[in-house]
């Protein structure tokens, strides 16, 4: 009779990848959670009930998700590594309420996979090259998600969270703020993961907006405006704008804002009032 494999406590993870006769894969960007106590206060930042459907990204070895399972009503494992997939399906075999999904997450439709219900609770260690690019993928999957409590480089956490006119304030910290409210969760050093990352990592929490918390009519041509503008964020307003508008100071003046200004010291609802200004003027 076949022995049934069990999760191995995440402080052997040498050991478990010695198991599946492999190491972490670079070019996934894999780092694996070394202890069973962070896992524990990573997951406690999500504030599960139990009543929840989850969805965890990048499972791995499954650190988080031997505590996700048994606290969420439904999880699904999002897993692209075809190694990892496997494992999870043969020790969540008997459990219906695990669906494991061996897919990139970029290219899911969470729409379709989640169906009809109350919107999930996102919990993921990303993989710090491709982490940008899932968080903007699930905030705009609206109407799927609650929140996300995801581990990230801790430097994009800091952008992500940044205030204006701090040096970590970017593009991507107004085009993410736009849409949901992003806090800081937890800092972890390399010597929480194996093998240990080059870098420090932060757990944070995103929350979504049913709705821009600044005045926006259009947000396709206010993420324009905002990209734009910070291509030269060094460059005073009055000379980045002419990018997009053939009058750049009379823009400015109808929104209220100085031209000699830099783009990293508007806030949100400046940057509303100016993309505002801009479209009145083009049209």
């Amino acid at each position: 009779m076949k022995r049934k494999r069990r999760l191995a406590p995440t402080g052997s993870v040498r050991d478990e990848l010695t198991q599946l006769g492999r190491g972490a894969r670079k070019s996934l960007g894999q780092h694996f959670l070394a202890s069973a106590e962070t896992a524990q206060r990573i997951v406690a930042l999500a504030a599960l009930r139990g009543d929840e459907r989850v969805v965890e990204i990048g499972p791995g070895l499954g650190a988080l998700t031997s505590i996700l399972a048994a606290t969420a009503r439904e999880l699904w494992l999002i897993e692209l590594d075809a190694d990892f997939a496997a494992r999870l399906r043969e020790i969540y075999a008997r459990n219906p309420n695990v669906h494991v999904v061996e897919a990139d997450v970029l290219r899911v439709d969470f729409g379709e996979l989640l169906g009809t219900g109350a919107p999930a609770v996102v919990v993921a260690n990303l993989p710090y090259n491709v982490a940008t690019a899932i968080l903007a993928r699930l905030i705009e999957q609206q109407g799927c998600f609650a929140r996300f409590i995801v581990m990230v480089q801790r430097e994009v956490a800091e952008r992500l969270y940044a205030k204006a006119g701090t040096p970590a304030y970017s593009a991507l910290s107004v085009l993410t703020q736009v849409e949901a409210r992003v806090e800081p969760g937890l800092r972890l050093g390399p010597g929480a993961f194996v093998p240990p990352p080059k870098v420090e990592s932060e757990v944070i929490i995103v929350t979504p907006y049913d709705s821009p918390p600044v005045p926006i009519d259009d947000l396709a041509e206010f993420k324009r405006l905002v990209r734009t503008v910070f291509t030269q964020r060094r460059k005073q307003l009055g000379n980045s704008l002419g990018q997009i508008c053939d009058d750049p100071h009379r823009v400015l003046a109808q929104a209220g804002v100085d031209p000699q200004r830099r783009p990293e010291t508007l806030d949100l609802a400046e940057f509303a009032r100016l993309s505002a200004a801009q479209r009145l003027d083009a049209g």
